[in-house]
C-alpha cells in the first residue's frame, strides 16, 4: 500500500509529491502522460504581482519551482521597482519546454516516489476515510492519504465559437468519472471556465511595430540557492502591441460567435484574466488594451499572444489578430479556446487543505477554484506537507495571513470561498509590507527546516544571513556621521542640506532617495547585497513595518482563540440569522476566521465571544 498518492502531474501534483516523498513517505504519482508532467498549458511564464512572492514563499519551504524557474528562464524581469517594496516581485520569461524537462527530471529521479501514466477514474471512500483509488483498468490502488490535483481535466469541454468538445487541455483525455465519485462521496462541485490564447508563428511577426520590453540587468532569482542565472545579454525581449478600434469592431460584430455569448458556457470565468471579448464588455469605454508577445521556448518558432484569451470561431480569430499592430500578416499555429471544468466548493476544505467531508483526502490547485500555475505549486507543496503530518500525527501547518502570500490564498479559499477562478492579487493582501519578495526566507525558513525539507546546511547559510542583517543594523544605529563629515557631497547631490549636528547612519538612511550602498561607502563597510536590501527597506519603512506587525499581533490574538468543532450555531442566542448560517457552513477553527466571515459582523464576533468564554466556564466547574 501507498502512504499518499497524488492524482495529477501539474504544478500543483509535482510540488505535493516531491514533498511527499522528501518526507520520505512512499508516494505513487498518476498522470495521463510523462512528458506533459508540469507542462505550461497556458502562459510561457512565472511569476508577477503576488504570484512572485508565492514563488519565493515556495522555496523558503523547501518546493521546487523557484529553482526550475531560474534554471530555465528566457528573460528574468523585476516588476514595479519604482513602487514600495510591498508590490516589488520577479517574473520570468519560461522556456516551457525546458522547464517541464527540469521538473520530469527531478520526480523521476526523486527517492520514495513511483510515477505511473494512467487515468484515475475514481476515488474509494469507506465510512468517510479515503482508501484508495480505482484506475482506467479496473484495478483498485490503496494508500493512506490522497491528494487530488487534477487541474482543468474533471469533466472539461473545450469550447470554440459554437463547437464544444469534450477535452482536457492540448487535446488531452478528460476524466469524466472522478467528479462524479466526489459527488458521491458528498463534496460539492461546481463549474468554472478559463482560456488561453492564440499561439503564432515568430517568423510571422513584424517586431518592427511593436514596442521592446527588455528584463532586469541586475542579478535576481526567486530561489535563495540560485547562484547563477542567464547573463541579460543572452536573455530574450518580449513585445508589447495594443489592440485597436478595428478589432474592437471585428468582436464586436462577432460577440454572438463566441462560446462565452452564445450560451454555451455554464461556468463563471475569471474575473482578472478575462477573454478580450469579455474585456470589451467589461470595460466598454477603453480604446485600447495591451497585449504582450511573449516567446515559448528556445525550441519553438512561437510566440505567446499574452491578454488575447478567446473563444472566438477560427475564423474571427484570424480576423481578430490581423487587426494588431505588427501581426497584420501573422500565421497561427494553434487557436485559441475555452475551457470549463469541475472544481470542488472550497468551503469544504480545511485551513490543511485536507476536506472535511473525507477523511485524509487532501487537495490542490485548480481543483480548488484557483488559477495560475503558481497558486497551484503553492497549495500542492502545503497539501503534501500537511498529508505528512496527518499521516505522522502532527499538527498541520496552517500559515496565518501576516505570514505568507500563501496564507491569505488559503484563508481566502476556506473563509470566503470562490464562484470565479481565484487570482492571488497584492491587494488581498492586508499586511503586504510584511510580505515581501527581499524577506520570504525570513517568514518561512524554519518552518521548511522544521519540517524536514531544508537541509541542515542550507538553514546554517539562512542564519548566517539573519545575523549579518542584525549586525548591520546595530552598525547603523552606532555610526555617527558630523557636520564635518565627508557625506554632505552626497547629500548636495540628493538636494539635502549639509548636517547641522551629528547624526546616526541608521536615521540618515530613512531619508528618501539615500542609498545604502554609499552611505556604508562612507563608512568604509562592505556587506552582502540580500543583507543591505532587507536592512534598507526595514530602516526606510520602519514606521509602516512597525504599524503592520501590531496590527499582525491583534490578528495572531484571534488566531489563538480556538473554536471548539460541532458547535450548534442556531442555538446561540443573539447571533444573526445570516451569522448563525455562515458559521454553521463554514466551521470556522478560531475567532480570527471566523471574524473574516463575509456576513458575520462585529457584532455577531462579540457575542460568540461572550459564548465560547462562558461554556470554558461551565467546563471549568464541571471539573
Amino acid at each position: 500500500m501507498a502512504d499518499i498518492i497524488v492524482i495529477g502531474g501539474g504544478h500543483a501534483g509535482v510540488e505535493a509529491a516531491l514533498a511527499c516523498a522528501r518526507l520520505k513517505k512512499d508516494t505513487i504519482l498518476y498522470t495521463m502522460h510523462i512528458d506533459m508532467i508540469a507542462s505550461m498549458p497556458c502562459n510561457p511564464s512565472i511569476g508577477g504581482p503576488a504570484k512572485g512572492i508565492v514563488v519565493r514563499e515556495i522555496d523558503a519551504l523547501g518546493g521546487e519551482m523557484g529553482k526550475a524557474a531560474d534554471a530555465t528562464a528566457l528573460q528574468f524581469k523585476m516588476l514595479n521597482t519604482t513602487k514600495g517594496p510591498g508590490v516589488q516581485c520577479l517574473r520570468v520569461q519560461s522556456d516551457k519546454l525546458a522547464y517541464a524537462r527540469y521538473m520530469q527530471k527531478q520526480v523521476l529521479n526523486q527517492e520514495h516516489l513511483e510515477v505511473r501514466e494512467m487515468i484515475v477514474e475514481r476515488i474509494v471512500v469507506e465510512n468517510g476515510v479515503i482508501k484508495g483509488v480505482v484506475l482506467a483498468d479496473g484495478s483498485m490502488e490503496p494508500c493512506q492519504a490522497l491528494i487530488m490535483t487534477s487541474g482543468t481535466f474533471m469533466s472539461a469541454k473545450v469550447m470554440v465559437g459554437h463547437t464544444v468538445k469534450e477535452s482536457g487541455p492540448d487535446d488531452e483525455p478528460t476524466t469524466p468519472h472522478l467528479s462524479q465519485s466526489l459527488r458521491d462521496a458528498g463534496i460539492s462541485t461546481f463549474r468554472l471556465k478559463t482560456g488561453t490564447p492564440a499561439r503564432v508563428y515568430t517568423d510571422s511577426i513584424d517586431f518592427s511595430k511593436t514596442e521592446v520590453q527588455p528584463g532586469t540587468d541586475a542579478f535576481v532569482s526567486f530561489s535563495y540557492e540560485t547562484k547563477n542565472i542567464l547573463p541579460f545579454a543572452k536573455q530574450q525581449v518580449c513585445y508589447l502591441t495594443y489592440t485597436n478600434a478595428k478589432t474592437h469592431q471585428i468582436i464586436r460584430d462577432n460577440l454572438e460567435k463566441s462560446a462565452m455569448y452564445s450560451g454555451l458556457v455554464e461556468g463563471v470565468g475569471p474575473r482578472y484574466c478575462p477573454s478580450i471579448e469579455d474585456k470589451l464588455v467589461r470595460f466598454a469605454d477603453k480604446e485600447r488594451h495591451q497585449l504582450f508577445l511573449e516567446p515559448e521556448s528556445l525550441e519553438l518558432d512561437t510566440t505567446y499572444v499574452q491578454g488575447f484569451s478567446t473563444s472566438m470561431p477560427h475564423d474571427v480569430q484570424e480576423a481578430m489578430l490581423h487587426s494588431l499592430a505588427g501581426l497584420e500578416h501573422c500565421r497561427i499555429k494553434k487557436y485559441a479556446y475555452a475551457i470549463e471544468y469541475d472544481a470542488i466548493d472550497p468551503l469544504q476544505m480545511k485551513p490543511s487543505l485536507e476536506s472535511k467531508v473525507v477523511e485524509n483526502l487532501f487537495t490542490a490547485g485548480q481543483i480548488n477554484g484557483t488559477s495560475g500555475y503558481e497558486e497551484a505549486a503553492g497549495q500542492g507543496l502545503l497539501a503534501g506537507i500537511n498529508a505528512c503530518l496527518k499521516l505522522d500525527g502532527k499538527e498541520p501547518l496552517i500559515l496565518s495571513r501576516d505570514e505568507a502570500y500563501l496564507g491569505v490564498l488559503i484563508d481566502d479559499l476556506v473563509t470566503k470561498g470562490t464562484k470565479e477562478p481565484y487570482r492571488l492579487l497584492t491587494s488581498r493582501a492586508e499586511y503586504r509590507l510584511l510580505l515581501r519578495h527581499d524577506n520570504a526566507d525570513a517568514r518561512l525558513s524554519a518552518y521548511g527546516h522544521a519540517i524536514g525539507l531544508i537541509s541542515e546546511e542550507r538553514y546554517a547559510r539562512f542564519c548566517q544571513k539573519q545575523e549579518a542583517i542584525k549586525q548591520l543594523l546595530e552598525l547603523l544605529e552606532n555610526a555617527r556621521f558630523t557636520p564635518k563629515s565627508e557625506i554632505n557631497a552626497y547629500l548636495a547631490e540628493q538636494g539635502y542640506e549639509a548636517l547641522s549636528e551629528g547624526i546616526s547612519a541608521k536615521v540618515l538612511l530613512k531619508r528618501p532617495h539615500l542609498d545604502i550602498r554609499k552611505i556604508l561607502s562612507y563608512m568604509q563597510v562592505e556587506a552582502d547585497e540580500e543583507v543591505m536590501q532587507q536592512v534598507a527597506i526595514e530602516l526606510k519603512y520602519e514606521g509602516y513595518i512597525q504599524k503592520a506587525r501590531r496590527d499582525a499581533r491583534h490578528l495572531k490574538q484571534m488566531e489563538a482563540v480556538k473554536i471548539p468543532a460541532g458547535i450548534d450555531y442556531g442555538a446561540i442566542e443573539h447571533l444573526s440569522l445570516e451569522a448563525r448560517q455562515k458559521l454553521a457552513q463554514i466551521q470556522p477553527v478560531t475567532m480570527g476566521q471566523a471574524s473574516r466571515i463575509s456576513g458575520v459582523n462585529p457584532a455577531d464576533i462579540a457575542v460568540l465571544s461572550v459564548y465560547l468564554e462562558n461554556q470554558k466556564r461551565k467546563k471549568r466547574k464541571s471539573e
